[in-house]
């Protein structure tokens, strides 16, 4: 016997703003209204800004999706609120570019990522300042640009201006910086605002700049990690999305062992952070990463 019931049709509407009364109410009530059905909803407020994913069923809505989309965004501009509505089952894919210098084991992690099921974006190309990393590029069929960064001063400046124009042609959703050894001009911040995550070797705050894995071995730390965060025009002090911590054998460890445990440590915890950016599963509020359901996890939920 055949089962002629229509399958779902899923959709993710998120809602960002100042928090205030009846937004739920709000939202639940225009849908409702027209024949949706709210299949799952988190909903959370941080630092007085409100966040919500409602996961909703369009198959038997009253209207078009026009329509839809059109009303939904008129009832959060009447109450001040951001709205975005997604139909995909899954978070759509993303366009990234990876930064990279001469370390690779940031590369080689995202690299294998890209290249697996489930991976919610579409590696572009890799700009570096260093031509060493080119046969990982190579051998995933990538496109590899070089452009020297150094010694002088004019070669840092001519290194920015090619890299901003590079990126602007190529419009990524997110750079990742695996391990680029630079820091970024203030244009090239500007131009993509929370969209460029960068790994840490430390706990931030403790031990920005240079050497950190070092700066905690010779201090006598006990534990220390990574952090992988947002880049912004303030060195190594952009919303953290994630952080990671190994062991230090204090009188045993030498700092070579330390800095070898922290590399492998790096290049797992940018993948997670550059994972949860492509699953639309975080967002940036009032200088805070908050972490949300975003599309993948209602999918994974409903499978």
């Amino acid at each position: 016997m055949s089962n002629n019931t229509p399958e779902k049709v899923l959709a993710v509407i998120s809602v960002q703003g100042r928090d205030q009364k009846g937004v739920v109410a709000q939202f639940a009530t225009y849908v409702a209204e027209r024949g949706i059905n709210i299949e799952d909803m988190e909903q959370r407020v941080v630092a007085g800004m409100f966040v919500m994913d409602m996961l909703v069923d369009i198959r038997d809505m009253t209207l078009s999706l026009d329509e839809l989309i059109t009303g939904l965004l008129a009832l959060g501009q009447k109450i001040g609120m951001e709205v975005k509505v997604s139909l995909q089952r899954q978070a759509k894919s993303k366009r990234i570019v990876l930064l990279a210098s001469k370390e690779p084991h940031c590369l080689d992690t995202l690299l294998n990522m890209a290249a697996a099921p489930g991976f919610n974006g579409d590696v572009l190309s890799i700009l570096a300042n260093h031509p060493t990393l080119k046969p990982q590029a190579d051998k995933a069929g990538l496109p590899f640009e070089c452009q020297p960064s150094g010694p002088t001063p004019e070669n840092k400046s001519s290194h920015m201006t090619w890299l901003l124009g590079r990126l602007r042609e190529l419009k990524p959703d997110l750079i990742v910086l695996a391990r680029y050894m630079q820091i970024l001009s203030k244009d090239i911040v500007d131009a993509f605002p929370h969209r460029i995550i960068n790994i840490h070797p430390s706990l931030l705050p403790f031990f920005p700049g240079a050497n950190p894995y070092r700066q905690a071995w010779e201090s006598g730390m006990r534990v220390t990690g990574c952090t992988a965060h947002f880049v912004t025009e303030q060195l190594d002090q952009g919303p953290i999305i994630l952080q990671d911590v190994f062991h230090i054998n204090v009188g045993t460890d030498t700092a070579d062992e330390v800095r070898e445990r922290g590399l492998a440590l790096e290049a797992e915890t940018l993948g997670k952070a550059v994972k949860f950016f492509l699953d639309e599963e975080l967002i940036v509020v009032n200088g805070k990463v908050v972490f949300k359901p975003g599309i993948s996890s209602f999918a994974r939920a409903k499978n």
